[in-house]
């Protein structure tokens, strides 16, 4: 009876193990109701985060849809080519949504970021790595966010995400204007996976390309390690 039970069980744990994973995604699902404004809830706080996370939505996840979260939603339709561009959250609008945004659960949960980051501080991170990074490596990206990170914990630095961007010659995306390109999932992505731990320049504060860099400081800097065409120093 022991051995029966103990097979039963073993059978029980492997199909949990199997198929959690599937279950826990479709748990992201949306209901059937229809989002406009007004409306609130779990439906809302999902929307918005999946709307973050491929770039159309920059303001707070605080499950209200209001005339941002509306906006939002009519530009996903306009540029995924839906019928009805009217910022309604409908059956077609929310399939779209979660094919466009299929990976964001695979991610580390959005509830898990340190509440220190606002929704602001999230989009100009993302704003950077596209930015600084466009064309570099996942992990390249994933370096940038890094940095920005590493830089506000640093005494040296301002201790604000928007500080660190925007202090005088910090960045060449800003210095250039190309802070202001709309950045991609990718880079959302990015900032996530560097908000929940994964730092590959080993808490790096600067970067640089060697092949344009002329400051002979930078140089002077100890390096740390080299990710597509940029070198990570303290």
């Amino acid at each position: 009876m022991n051995n029966i039970l103990k097979i039963s069980f073993l059978a029980f744990l492997s199909f949990s193990l199997l198929f959690s994973p599937l279950m826990s995604t479709q748990s992201h699902a949306f209901t059937e109701q229809i989002m406009d404004v007004g409306a609130k809830g779990q439906d809302v706080i999902d929307l918005q985060k999946r709307l973050k996370y491929i770039g159309f939505y920059a303001g707070e996840i605080d499950g209200i849809y209001g005339s941002q979260t509306k906006e939002a939603v009519r530009n996903f339709q306009a540029k995924f080519g839906l019928e009805h561009v009217d910022g309604v959250a409908g059956e077609k609008t929310k399939d779209m949504l979660l094919k466009a945004s299929k990976d964001l659960y695979l991610l580390p949960a959005a509830s898990n970021l340190n509440k220190e980051f606002s929704a602001q501080d999230i989009q100009y991170m993302a704003q950077a790595v596209y930015g600084e990074a466009r064309g570099e490596s996942y992990e390249g990206k994933v370096a940038v966010a890094a940095v920005i990170l590493n830089r506000v914990e640093h005494p040296d630095f301002p201790n604000t995400v928007n500080g660190v961007i925007f202090e005088s010659r910090a960045f060449t995306a800003v210095a250039d204007g190309q802070i202001w390109l709309e950045p991609d999932a990718e880079a959302y992505k990015a900032v996530y996976d560097a908000i929940n731990g994964w730092d590959p320049t080993y808490e790096s504060i600067y970067y640089f390309n060697p092949d344009t860099a002329t400051s002979e400081w930078i140089w002077s800097r100890p390096q740390i390690t080299k990710i597509d065409n940029h070198i990570f120093a303290y």
